[in-house]
């Protein structure tokens, strides 16, 4: 019989924590709604992306919102509609734009955008020019005094004239902007297996499971819903955007919340495999350490004894000489537990770009042995992703650094000058970026609005969009790709198979 290691302080006790329903993905370091929990609705009756801002409701009444005046004017704030529950995306939204292929790459055509938002209780008192200018730094000031000439800035659906207007409680900003997001893998989304209740997919690696960050039409819920004609769908676990493998929906309510019920009861099974550095022992490894998220915002988490407790079961099953394969089977549910811990354990997968990183210093979080405070984690992750320009790595865009993250002071040591000099030069080879010719904001013409908005040709180039300026150097397939696989999902009545990827066989070799 094979021997077992258990790490953790909670091989002592033997406790065990309740299992969750997201899987090495949970939303614990985003603060993502439960699972198959309806969208929270939007003043215009439909649900709100996760990609949008969220509203908070601060009603009056039953469907009514309050009225604002001041001395100048009335501000009235159109009351929400009734909330459609279950309903997230319709035809309305994807209809927004089209996919096309290139180079073993799915990618999506620029387009208008509306973000919508109700004004946040740290903004009341301030001008519009000041939140632009603290929170909204992604775009310079020219940006959107030249949005508000063409007419793009609505303040309660009116058009803003000033942007030294002071904002009140409760009202409705809305900014449109032409969106463009980065490419994923053209690898399709291949369903595994549907019926009334439920459908199974296996997702590619790179590809978010539902909309987040500068990701809308290429995610899976997207996909499903342009491709296969699958609407309405409430996601039953989740998975990093770059790990691959089973993934379930429910097709109602009622389903979605059986189902996690079974989760509470800690009735389901969760099989992972990846391909971890080095060689990893023999026998069963049982790891309980706590798990701490160190940074919502980027998503980054590391063992520490004020964090959530944990268990994930790991066994090997192959080992070529240079790397393992790895079964991983997580009892609980946190954010980045199986990743996580096998950098605990000094294995961290093969190609992590975030727990198998130098970053973390020398060792690179074995045994929970990191020489840098939180703070230097974050920073010399961001500065070598914003240096490779894979901050959608982290889900940043560069309008997301904030000075206090990266610019407090300089790399530590272990990612120094020197370092970052030869990431910025190798991306500058492989994933350079290049800004055509500048153009001046303040004497810009745009097309009229609704030529925009009924023809997806015309919306491919925008005369104030920054991105449209860039000529950006498409990542290679092979780079989108995570070294961890979801294997199988097992419940009362029904076990779902993904194939086994390519790099988990016995004879792949590292190129």
């Amino acid at each position: 019989m094979a021997e077992t290691l258990v790490t953790g302080a909670e091989a002592a006790t033997g406790l065990k924590a309740p299992a969750q329903q997201n899987g090495d993905a949970s939303g614990d370091a985003r603060g993502e709604r439960p699972s198959g929990s309806p969208e929270p609705a939007r003043e215009d009756g439909k649900q709100t992306p996760l990609s949008e801002e969220r509203a908070p409701v601060a009603a009056s009444g039953p469907g009514k919102r309050k009225k604002r005046r001041d001395a100048a004017r009335e501000r009235v704030v159109p009351p929400p509609k009734k909330r459609r529950a279950g309903v997230s995306f319709g035809d309305e939204h994807f209809a927004e734009t089209s996919y096309y292929f290139e180079g073993g790459l799915r990618k999506v055509r620029p387009y208008y955008f509306d973000f919508r938002t109700y004004c946040k209780g740290r903004w009341v008192g301030h001008s519009l020019l000041h939140v632009f200018s603290t929170e909204f730094r992604a775009q310079p000031l020219a940006y959107y005094e030249a949005a508000v000439r063409e007419g793009r800035l609505h303040l309660n659906e009116e058009p803003v004239q000033d942007l030294s207007i002071v904002l009140k409680d409760n009202d409705f900003l809305r900014n449109r902007v032409h969106r463009h997001e980065p490419p994923v893998t053209a690898e399709p989304v291949r369903l595994l297996a549907e019926n009334e209740d439920v459908v199974v997919v296996d997702k590619p690696s790179s590809i978010p499971v539902h909309p987040c960050g500068r990701f809308r039409h290429n995610t899976v819920i997207f996909i499903l819903g342009k491709e296969h004609q699958l609407k309405e769908l409430h996601p039953l676990h989740r998975l990093d955007r770059l790990t691959s493998g089973v993934l379930m929906f429910a097709k109602t309510a009622a389903v979605s919340e059986r189902i996690h019920e079974q989760v509470r009861d800690r009735q389901l099974e969760k099989e992972y495999v990846c391909r971890v550095e080095g060689e990893f022992p023999t026998e069963e490894v049982i790891c309980k350490e706590p798990i701490l998220v160190v940074s919502y915002k980027v998503g980054v988490c590391r063992v520490d004894a004020r964090g959530k407790p944990c268990e994930t079961v790991f066994q090997r099953l192959s080992y070529n000489g240079h790397s393992s394969v790895v079964r991983c089977r997580p009892l609980t549910g946190r954010t980045h537990q199986i990743r996580v811990h096998l950098q605990f354990l000094g294995h961290p997968i093969l190609n992590d770009p975030i727990y198998n990183s130098v970053a973390w210093g020398p060792s690179r979080g074995r045994g929970g042995h990191i020489p840098k405070t939180d703070e230097e984690v974050l920073r010399d992750l961001v500065a070598e992703h914003q240096a490779k320009q894979s901050l959608d790595v982290l889900d940043l865009c560069e309008g997301d650094l904030s000075p206090g993250l990266i610019d407090s002071t300089a790399p530590s040591s272990e990612l120094g000058k020197d370092h970052l000099e030869e990431l910025a030069t190798s991306a500058q080879k492989m994933d350079g970026a290049v800004e055509a010719a500048p153009q001046n904001l303040d004497t810009m013409a745009l097309a009229p609005e609704k030529t925009a908005e009924t023809d997806v040709v015309t919306q491919e180039i925008d005369p104030l969009c920054a991105e449209c300026r860039l000529v950006r150097q498409d990542p290679l397939p092979q780079d989108l790709v995570m070294f961890l696989h979801a294997l199988r999902y097992k419940g009362p009545g029904f076990e779902y198979f993904s194939p086994m990827p390519t790099w988990a066989q016995d004879d792949w070799q590292e190129d």
